[in-house]
């Protein structure tokens, strides 16, 4: 029944792009005829729509109808260009997530089953929602304190999320599993792959305990740096379906006029905002992956103060060194050495030709040498990057894919507040310190201390490791003695399953059938 669902809400998704204009906005470029005249065919069901009306527009009322899930979907795809094409990842960042206010007596009432406790036992007062998104909306509230009522933000999980989210990513999984299969080329992309971490991404997102560890760990990393700080989490108030924070008096970013009122130095705020985020990213290895405008306030001191910590992104040490290396051998010219590291990196299969790649390396790398420092954007490098890999088979990198997307977004945000933003002068600091400390001599003394470690871990582990070697060494004598055989109860859910796949698929074929057969009754 779940597949049937599944198909069902495939249907159901497709008819509203149409009808909304989605599909006969899409360009027509470079497609067969046959699926160019497919398009013109169903672009007369969509409603009547202005020829002037941007695809981003219809876009965003069909993502309406479709609920709260496919906004966070739409989310998601909008930080991977590489996946559905850079203009297209355009229209679903502009998607607003601002939903419908669900009654503040269901937020009370799954504040109350998540922590055990009464709302008036918890808070001194809770007023009205102030915003919803697709997963949670926000309340103001009071707090009882020694030093008298304190202000508040809860944010509660929407009513029924998880439920319409678990059912919404089955059809989600049919069209990757259908592009894997019916496109080849798209393989290299690992749609399913890129599907799990959807799931994944916001299954953690609408646990509200684990967005308060980030808002903490986050704290702690930058507990000493300049100009940035996260809202303090009150742990005593968080549970899964709620999280109660320090609430922020400031500004946002996105209103210029009014951090310019306030009187504060719009150059310094974009020159702290991108060397935090730089910090983050190659100090410490996690980042605050949705940066926004919207997501960032300066209080009255000048801080920059980060929200909404459910999208986070993070980097090993490995990965951090390669970043570092690829951006230094830009920065010198190094193209060779920009080439291997992908390679060693893994990045770029090792039958291609390391010179070749250089070659391609070498046409992003020329131009930007010979622009002004302050029209020269990091995002479009990793942005121009990533399309000529694509030459090169390189494999879809989930991690760093969205550090490309809010390196361009946090890189927009400094550029909106300055327009003569220097990228490269405001990173420099940044990204040559942790070059001096991590490419230079420190590097082997930090290499020799893990090395150290991992031995230390190797011989803890080599009894154990031992008996397992010779376990595995037995059963491998037993097979070659007697055959790999499967039990009854294998061989038994073997059948089954491939059982269960046949009446799936002719019943799929009918659902389709029945579907069709029903919107041409419906337009007759």
């Amino acid at each position: 029944m779940s597949a049937f669902g599944a198909y069902f809400r495939l249907v159901r998704v497709g008819w509203i792009l149409v009808r909304e204009g989605v599909i006969s906005a899409l360009p027509s470029e470079g497609l067969p005829p046959s699926v160019s005249l497919a398009k013109s065919f169903v672009g007369m069901f969509a409603r009547n729509r202005s020829k002037y009306q941007k695809r981003s527009d219809r876009l965003a009322q069909a993502v309406e109808r479709l609920g709260p899930s496919y906004v966070k979907i739409g989310q998601f795809l909008a930080t991977r260009p590489d996946v559905v094409g850079v203009e297209f990842a355009d229209d679903l960042s502009q998607l607003q997530d601002r939903m419908a206010f669900f009654p503040a007596a269901a937020a009370k009432a799954n504040i109350e089953g998540s922590l055990g406790r009464s709302i008036t036992d918890l808070y001194a007062s809770f007023g009205d929602p102030i915003a919803a998104a697709s997963i949670a909306q926000v309340h103001p509230a009071e707090v009882d304190t020694p030093r008298g009522p304190k202000k508040v933000a809860v944010k509660v999980v929407r009513p029924g999320v998880r439920a319409r989210f678990a059912h919404d990513i089955e059809a989600m999984y049919l069209v990757a599993h259908m592009q894997e299969r019916f496109m080849p080329a798209s393989r290299r992309l690992r749609p399913v792959e890129v599907t799990k971490t959807l799931e994944q991404t916001t299954k953690v997102e609408m646990d509200l305990r684990l967005e308060a560890a980030a808002l903490s760990e986050i704290a702690e990393n930058t507990e000493k740096d300049p100009g940035f700080r996260v809202p303090k989490v009150d742990w005593e108030r968080t549970g899964r379906d709620v999280i109660t924070m320090e609430w922020i008096d400031g500004v946002k970013m996105s209103d210029v006029e009014g951090l310019r009122a306030a009187g504060h130095d719009l150059n310094e705020l974009a020159d702290t905002l991108i060397q935090s985020f730089l910090r983050h990213t190659l100090r410490d290895g996690f980042f605050h992956a949705d940066m926004h405008p919207g997501n960032l306030f300066v209080d009255s001191d000048g801080m920059i103060v980060a929200v909404d910590m459910g999208i986070v992104g993070r980097l090993g040490k490995k990965e951090r060194r390669f970043l570092a290396e690829i951006l230094y051998g830009f920065i010198t010219r190094d193209y060779i050495r920009v080439a291997e590291v992908h390679f060693e990196a893994g990045y770029v299969p090792g039958h291609h030709n390391v010179e070749s790649f250089a070659q391609a390396i070498r046409a992003i790398g020329e131009p930007i040498h010979g622009q002004p420092a302050e029209t020269i954007s990091m995002g479009k490098l990793l942005t121009l990057l990533f399309e000529v890999t694509e030459l090169f088979d390189m494999q879809t990198r989930p991690e760093l894919v969205m550090l490309q997307k809010t390196m361009v977004v946090v890189e927009g945000v400094s550029r909106m507040l300055n327009p003569r933003f220097n990228m490269w002068k405001a990173s420099e600091p940044v990204v040559g310190d942790w070059i001096k400390n991590n490419l230079g001599p420190k590097r082997i003394v930090t290499d020799l201390k893990d090395g150290l470690k991992a031995a230390v871990k190797l011989a803890e582990a080599a009894p154990e490791i031992a008996a397992q070697t010779e376990k595995f060494h037995h059963q491998l004598l037993h097979m070659s003695e007697h055959g790999l055989r499967f039990d009854e109860q294998t061989a038994d859910a073997i059948g089954k399953a491939e059982a269960r796949h046949n009446r799936s698929a002719k019943a799929a074929l009918w659902i389709i059938a029945l579907t069709l057969l029903y919107i041409a009754w419906i337009l007759s």
